[in-house]
């Protein structure tokens, strides 16, 4: 049979729709639960399965093992997409799990002799295998493939599918065997918090693990921000101005969003999800900071201003799951939503399509297409939007 790995990190992603950004700790974890948060780690896991599954063959339970952890580390998302299970860890009873139970159980797992290791979680997920593994090229190194499914809030690193369903898809392709997939070694990245006490959103490089390279299907890691030009900026900000007049503007976090926000009148958060009320010939009031999903659904009809992230040109589903696929629909899909970015923000893209992760297959769909991206006053350029 072949053999594929499985660790998840029950944890990833909690804080994300409710405002919280990681979810690093059991403090914040708890806190997430404690403010509606619903686990989606598993599920996610699931969805990469099924799909690897459903591209194994016409009886996948008889040729493909998954090689995981007891419970929500893993067994859970195994038995939820119908594939069998070899269990070679258990966290201790009574306890929440931890980073040392992902190491833990990434290494029991890849001493199992797994063609791939998947593992369901974000950047603070795959530092963890990182230190469980090591680099291909530290002493000691384990250079067994890996690939993350995404389920954190920022994944800023490159060892992560565009989504869970490409991770399956990915997982397929390399375990196939035929040779056309080759492994390179992917930047495992995480937030540089001394950076962002400056105002800037950058990562900080942790180590490299060895991905199956199957362009567009895995993402790119985050480039660093710089300042946008403050011309491109102010003619940004006009253009959303007279587009919006009079109403409510939901800011998606980022550089480039806060530099229109600053060029508007108003002093916004850099990672969080911030709502104004512009008010024609006055400055902007700020309705809400760091507004989780449930604050979101309260404001009724709104303007939702996102710009990509720079490097992986993601737009929905990193670091902004708080705009949820309910508050997308609640304000009105791609009708009321502004794609703002520098033009050389754009190019820097190289070609490479903006990206979707929301969760949400059929508004994936519907959002997919060319829509048009505000990169000026009265500029405007067509650009495809796929998930």
């Amino acid at each position: 049979m072949t053999r594929v790995g499985l660790v998840v990190n029950p944890v990833a992603g909690l804080g994300g729709r409710v405002g919280l950004g990681g979810t690093d700790g059991p403090d914040r974890a708890r806190t997430a639960l404690s403010l509606g948060a619903r686990p989606l780690a598993a599920v996610r896991a699931a969805a990469a399965l099924g799909e690897l599954a459903a591209r194994a063959g016409e009886s996948p339970r008889d040729g493909l093992l998954v090689v995981t952890a007891a419970g929500p580390l893993g067994a859970e998302s195994v038995a939820a997409a119908g594939l069998t299970e070899r269990i070679v860890y258990a966290a201790g009873a009574g306890r929440d799990t931890s980073a040392e139970d992902t190491a833990a159980a990434v290494r029991a797992v890849v001493a199992e002799g797994v063609g791939l290791l998947l593992f369901a979680g974000g950047d603070g997920t795959a530092r963890d295998v990182l230190g469980a593994l090591g680099s291909p090229d530290s002493p000691g190194g384990v250079p067994c493939p890996v690939l993350g499914v995404p389920t954190g809030v920022k994944m800023h690193s490159a060892v992560f599918a565009v989504s869970p369903r490409a991770a399956g898809e990915v997982a397929a392709a390399w375990l196939a065997g035929t040779g056309r997939v080759r492994l390179r070694d992917a930047e495992v990245m995480d937030r540089d918090e001394d950076a962002l006490g400056a105002g800037r959103v950058t990562s900080r490089l942790f180590g490299w693990l060895p991905v199956p390279d199957v362009p567009v299907r895995v993402q790119q890691r985050k480039t660093g921000s710089t300042a946008p030009a403050p011309e491109a900026v102010g003619g940004i900000a006009a253009e959303v101005a007279e587009r919006v007049g009079a109403g409510l503007l939901v800011l998606g976090p980022g550089s480039t969003t806060r530099a229109v926000a600053a060029a508007l009148g108003a002093d916004v958060s850099l990672t969080g999800v911030d709502v104004l009320a512009l008010r024609p010939g006055r400055p902007p009031r700020v309705v809400a900071r760091d507004a989780g999903e449930d604050a979101l659904l309260a404001l009724g009809p709104a303007w939702i201003a996102l710009s990509p992230i720079g490097g992986q040109g993601f737009l929905l589903g990193r670091g902004n799951q708080q705009i949820s696929p309910r508050v997308l629909r609640a304000a009105g899909g791609h009708e009321r939503l502004l794609v703002l970015c520098t033009e050389a923000k754009l190019a820097a893209l190289g070609g490479r399509p903006l990206l979707l992760d929301t969760g949400d297959d059929a508004l994936d769909a519907e959002l997919s297409g060319h829509l048009p991206v505000i990169t000026g006053r009265r500029h405007t350029s067509l650009y495809r939007l796929t998930r």
